[in-house]
């Protein structure tokens, strides 16, 4: 992987940053905090204001667009991915064969039907990476879905609290979900990741996109060890830093989602947005 970083960064100009692999697990200041928590609730915004405007008939582009342009007009003008939207039984990755089918489709949005909106901007030079599930109209069992999420959100510090290895909160995180009757959606995404670490970055190429991410996501989890920055079940490195949480769960019909930023420093967990009130107008 370092001869083709190095060849990148002799084209674009971008340092090869292969100092900044130990800053994965800094302890964030003040004002790194302020700054990725107003990206986070940026982003946030955004995907409530396209969740009340969804109408049946719309296709999983034009939401995801839609999506861009409310984060666009909000001043993002990176982004570590580009937004998803997934709709009804794509919610689930139902029929996603190949990494390109994770990408907006055509889609259609049904009456009463569950979607997904989920995007990761780059604001200032700070990350933010959201999901978060909404339906068109009421739905019972994805109330039922997101009470389970809400539950799971506020065990999920603790895990990490009283545990040095990533793994193990992957794999307690698995058997809360198959105990709960849902399916782990999240063990579908490339690497079968629940999260990944989130960085400060610089925002040159990240309007560029290659199979919906960023160049910008590529070169910030490459240049710092790639698997040191994914937490999957093989986790074993330390912990500490900024975590983008996605916990996924299926149904037979639908899938749900959060995602936010947790905050694991060597003495404390939490979530990185400190107004419950906020969080929860999510699940």
């Amino acid at each position: 992987m370092q001869p083709l970083l190095k060849q990148v960064s002799k084209v674009t100009g971008l340092p090869l940053l292969e100092h900044l692999s130990p800053r994965s697990n800094i302890t964030p200041s003040n004002e790194m905090i302020e700054g990725y928590l107003r990206c986070q609730r940026l982003a946030q915004r955004a995907a409530l204001e396209v969740a009340g405007l969804a109408r049946e008939g719309w296709t999983e582009t034009q939401a995801a667009q839609l999506f861009k342009t409310s984060l666009m007009d909000s001043g993002v003008r990176a982004f570590f991915h580009h937004p998803f939207a997934w709709f009804g039984e794509r919610s689930r990755f139902e029929g996603i064969k190949s990494y390109s089918q994770y990408g907006p489709s055509k889609r259609r949005l049904l009456p009463g039907e569950v979607f997904i909106l989920d995007a990761a901007p780059i604001y200032h030079g700070y990350i933010a990476d959201i999901g978060y599930t909404f339906s068109l109209g009421n739905n019972a069992e994805l109330e039922k879905a997101k009470n389970f999420l809400s539950e799971l959100r506020g065990l999920i510090p603790s895990l990490f609290q009283n545990t040095k290895n990533g793994g193990d909160v992957w794999n307690e995180i698995d058997r809360k979900i198959n105990e709960a009757g849902y399916t782990n959606i999240h063990q579908k995404y490339p690497f079968s990741v629940l999260g990944h670490r989130i960085h400060e970055t610089n925002e040159h190429l990240g309007f560029l996109k290659v199979l919906n991410f960023g160049w910008q996501s590529y070169w910030t989890l490459a240049s710092r060890g790639l698997f040191g920055q994914l937490l999957n079940s093989n986790f074993c490195g330390d912990l500490t830093g900024l975590w983008a949480i996605e916990p996924h769960i299926g149904t037979p019909s639908f899938g749900a989602k959060f995602e936010e930023i947790l905050m694991v420093e060597p003495n404390r967990v939490k979530w990185l947005e400190p107004n419950p009130q906020y969080g929860k107008s999510f699940l």
